[in-house]
């Protein structure tokens, strides 16, 4: 399997990105996923991100850390969260990058908490999300990057848990500038055979984000990884491995131990 493995910005050593970049190397990681945060703080970094990726410095995906959503109740918050992760998007083209990832929504509401009914029916949230995406998709088609639609779990999201979830959207929307995000640990609460629901979303996943069964990096937990990166090696998925996780200890002695197993495996 041909696959690069992504460090997480605030995990990595050093006060630059090109520091960063270069702890990044030493512990085994190929790159580094940046943190995409809104209210401008990411659009406010692009000199500094077109300044590391003429160093060299690998930075192929960002995560939102922003204060509202695509699929947000309010629609004056909503539509300034579609143009934010437009402008976002933007950003990571400058630094080179492919995609950015984001949810639906992040806790926003969940049905297996009170109240359970959500303010909206079903129909009218899969309209609004995929007019969301379809204008986000074009715009980062035009750019030449993608926005990386996220499953979350059960208590984070109401409309999108699964990769089969993302991939109708993937189907509907039907461009170059949406794709599917696989992230470990939201997959270990929602898919059933994890193995079997890579298989099915195939060539839609984009991005892949790593933690393990209790949020912590690939080994500390009980997750089957084995069974994830060889369906990901049956789809043919040549993209990035990106932590999305918390540490069990020191990044300096915690990520080798993650190269080393995900490589070994």
């Amino acid at each position: 399997m041909a696959f690069k493995l992504a460090a997480q910005e605030s995990t990595c050593e050093g006060d630059t990105l090109e520091e960063k970049f270069a702890f990044a190397k030493s512990v085994g990681f190929d790159g580094i996923e940046l943190s995409g945060r809104g209210n401008g703080v990411f659009l406010s970094r692009v000199d500094e991100l077109k300044a590391a990726r003429s160093a060299g410095v690998e930075m192929p995906s960002a995560v939102a850390h922003v204060d509202y959503f695509i699929g947000d109740f309010d629609p004056d918050r909503r539509r300034a969260a579609i143009d934010e992760l437009k402008d976002l998007l933007g950003v990571v083209a400058e630094a080179g990058g492919l995609g950015f990832v984001t949810p639906h929504a992040f806790g926003l509401f969940s049905r297996h908490l009170p109240p359970f009914t959500p303010p909206r029916s079903d129909e009218e949230s899969r309209r609004l999300l995929l007019e969301a995406l379809d204008e986000v998709a074009q715009h980062a088609a035009g750019l030449g990057v993608t926005a990386y639609l996220e499953p979350l779990n059960r208590f984070e999201d109401f409309v999108v848990n699964t990769l089969a979830d993302a991939s109708w959207y993937v189907d509907e929307i039907a461009s170059p500038g949406l794709a599917v995000v696989a992230d470990t640990w939201h997959m270990s609460i929602e898919e059933s055979d994890i193995g079997a629901a890579i298989r099915a979303a195939g060539s839609r996943i984009g991005h892949v984000q790593l933690g393990d069964s209790n949020r912590l990096e690939p080994g500390a937990g009980h997750y089957d990884w084995p069974q994830t990166l060889e369906a990901l090696d049956d789809i043919g998925y040549e993209g990035w491995l990106a932590m999305e996780c918390g540490l069990s200890g020191p990044a300096r002695e915690v990520l080798p131990r993650v190269a080393d197993l995900l490589r070994r495996v």
